[in-house]
């Protein structure tokens, strides 16, 4: 099996250690740190056309509608070459068994999210649909890191794990779009990052001709077009209503990229100097500054914050996406008669699903707009936090059944 690059490891701790700064910052000086993230940069009042409300620009806005549009599309690229270059995980049927997975996965946390929201929920402002696609998503890089530690660097449960994180998260924030109380659709807005995408894989994106001059292949290298239609596409997508952390997403497909997969987050991948590759090579720095800056406006935990809102999260995320991976693999080999990907066992899944009951980073981005202030929307930040508990109980899991 491939092995996954170290920076991965070094996008853990980059948010982890945001997570850990705010969090010290909150419980010491609560005020202060409230008035930092929300901080009021400016109140951009944009044409109706554009935008049909003004536009609060804070620290915690910027960070979640602007640079985590880097991150998201730093992980996308590893989702869609494995959808469609030669040797890619999910080619062809192999693709069944993990989307089973990711469907089961999300279908689980937001059946367990409206069950146990029934049962626990108190607050009056809440509903008890409101918020339930919050843990469909799980944090990719934390999972690696755990997964990593249960499985070792190269057996093929780790890469099963990578491309459902991979998947949930994507997924869920498209959900997030359609149904975020915030949502206003101006979904006409979406030509603006199609059009992008398709000019620039026209003009640059196609692979040269054999009998192709020095020229031509320098100018089909270049990445500038593709930073100029990222920013087309994220206007496009913000101006649509849509989460602008996707705004990248449209750009993912339409750059040159090479003939085939190494892997998810393949270590090997840095030896590669096409377009896609080069440009993932020049995000890495800037991500982990990303999720830094991510843990540190979106990750401070109240101690003292824990509720009923708090259990049902940590329900949604543990019991709900257990119990629905379980479900959906058996559903799958039922129905399509398909095993588990090659190299997993019984033992390994289980795993997998425990793992992903990890949420933090795209959970954490679909708080706020998706739950009401005060109470509850800390008390769900709170029960993401407790979710990191995860990673012991994976560890702890896994001695007990390679004991077996």
């Amino acid at each position: 099996m491939y092995r996954v690059s170290p920076f991965v490891r070094h996008f853990a701790w980059a948010l982890l250690g945001g997570v850990g700064v705010a969090t010290l910052w909150l419980n010491l000086d609560p005020a202060s740190y409230y008035d930092a993230v929300e901080w009021r940069l400016a109140d951009l009042a944009l044409p109706g056309w554009i935008a049909s409300v003004g536009i609060l620009v804070t620290p915690q806005t910027l960070v979640a509608n602007g640079a985590m549009s880097l991150f998201l599309a730093f992980i996308a690229k590893e989702l869609w070459e494995a959808l469609v270059l030669q040797r890619g995980a999910l080619t062809g049927r192999q693709a069944i068994m993990p989307f089973a997975m990711t469907a089961g996965a999300m279908f689980g946390a937001a059946v367990m999210w409206l069950g146990l929201s029934t049962v626990l929920q108190t607050a009056e402002e809440m509903t008890r649909t409101m918020g339930w696609y919050v843990p469909t998503a799980s944090d990719v890089v934390l999972c690696y890191v755990v997964g990593r530690h249960v499985f070792g660097p190269d057996h093929p449960a780790l890469h099963v794990l990578l491309l459902i994180s991979i998947a949930t998260n994507i997924a869920a924030l498209l959900i997030h779009g359609i149904y975020s109380p915030e949502a206003s659709p101006r979904l006409a807005w979406l030509l603006l990052p199609l059009s992008a995408a398709m000019l620039v894989w026209w003009f640059y994106g196609r692979r040269p001709a054999q009998d192709a001059t020095e020229q031509d292949r320098r100018r089909l290298s270049a990445i500038w077009p593709y930073v100029l239609a990222g920013a087309a596409s994220w206007f496009g997508v913000a101006a649509s209503g849509l989460p602008p952390a996707l705004g990248l997403l449209p750009i993912v497909p339409a750059v040159a990229h090479a003939d085939r997969a190494f892997g998810i987050f393949a270590e090997a991948e840095h030896l590669l100097h096409d377009p896609l590759n080069r440009l993932a090579h020049l995000l890495v720095g800037p991500v982990i500054l990303v999720l830094f800056l991510f843990g540190l406006t979106h990750g401070g935990i109240d101690l003292l914050a824990i509720g009923p809102t708090s259990f049902i999260i940590l329900g949604a995320l543990w019991l709900g996406k257990l119990l629905g991976i379980l479900a959906a693999t058996i559903a799958a080999g039922l129905f399509f008669k398909l095993r588990l990907p090659p190299g997993l066992t019984l033992r390994d899944l289980i795993l997998i699903a425990v793992i992903m009951g990890i949420g933090l980073t795209v959970p954490a981005l679909m708080l706020d707009p998706a739950l009401p202030g005060g109470v509850v929307r800390e008390a769900a930040r709170a029960g993401l936090a407790l979710s990191l508990l995860a990673a012991p109980l994976a560890i702890l899991l896994a001695r007990v059944l390679r004991a077996d």
